[in-house]
């Protein structure tokens, strides 16, 4: 699941990664924290969602430097919609921002775009910036970057489930046919491994929905750090910790 890279300078003041070692190939980042890290400084919310995306775009950049060749980060929760109206609001403005921006930022970098999550929760003009940034970099080679927008692991099952299920119905599976395998088939993330390592920033410890199926043998590491403080040296401490552990995925 990992593989040997050499990799890059960190940004100045940072202390790179030396030598050779272990990296992952699977990344995911559930990036959290915005709103304390706004609270703590008596700012609305909306700010600390725009530092979160400041984030967002420097750790991405910093994985791909680093030869990861998927990173998936955890950017709107199903769940999240329950929040208030107005912070909502906010970041589906900041979103249409983001997406938008990105397709130029993001131009001349050899990164896949990919949105997983239901899609359809999001307004036409979302949607249709979402397919024009996937267009746009689907012809590259390099790192996959997954947003994950309006996902939950709960709900990815069950579509990939019902998928199954339909076709049984028509004849072109068996209950035979059903393992672990075609599941994994039926998810957003099909085609790409699972993920090795897991970040959560902010203390918090728990998955949140996150990647449930995928994350069956994933390494995690918690970092107290709220995700707008989140930084390249950071991801190069939780890539050492990664390194250091012994994966037996149930042997010995």
């Amino acid at each position: 699941m990992a593989f040997f890279g050499k990799n890059k300078k960190g940004e100045p003041g940072a202390a790179p990664l030396s030598g050779e070692i272990i990296l992952p190939r699977h990344v995911g980042i559930i990036m959290d924290g915005n709103g304390r890290w706004a609270k703590k400084r008596g700012l609305p919310r909306k700010a600390g969602h725009r530092e979160g995306a400041q984030t967002f775009r420097t750790i991405t950049r910093y994985c791909s430097e680093l030869g990861i060749e998927y990173l998936t980060v955890y950017a709107f929760s199903t769940e999240n919609w329950k929040r208030p109206a107005d912070e909502v609001g906010a970041l589906m403005g900041l979103f249409k921002s983001y997406l938008k921006e990105a397709l130029e930022d993001f131009k001349d970098d050899d990164i896949v775009v990919r949105f997983i999550g239901d899609k359809a929760g999001f307004s036409p003009e979302l949607q249709e910036l979402m397919r024009e940034n996937e267009e746009s970099s689907r012809h590259r080679d390099g790192m996959v970057l997954n947003i994950a927008m309006n996902y939950g692991s709960r709900d990815e099952i069950v579509r990939a489930v019902k998928r199954i299920c339909a076709q049984v119905q028509d004849g072109r599976l068996t209950d035979a046919d059903v393992t672990e395998q075609l599941i994994s088939d039926n998810l957003y993330t099909a085609g790409q491994p699972d993920p090795d390592l897991i970040i959560r920033p902010s203390g918090e410890y728990r998955i949140s929905n996150f990647m449930l199926w995928q994350s069956a043998y994933t390494e995690f590491v918690i970092m107290n750090k709220l995700w707008p403080d989140f930084t390249k040296d950071d991801l190069n401490e939780a890539l050492r910790i990664y390194a250091q552990r012994n994966r037996r995925y149930g042997g010995v």
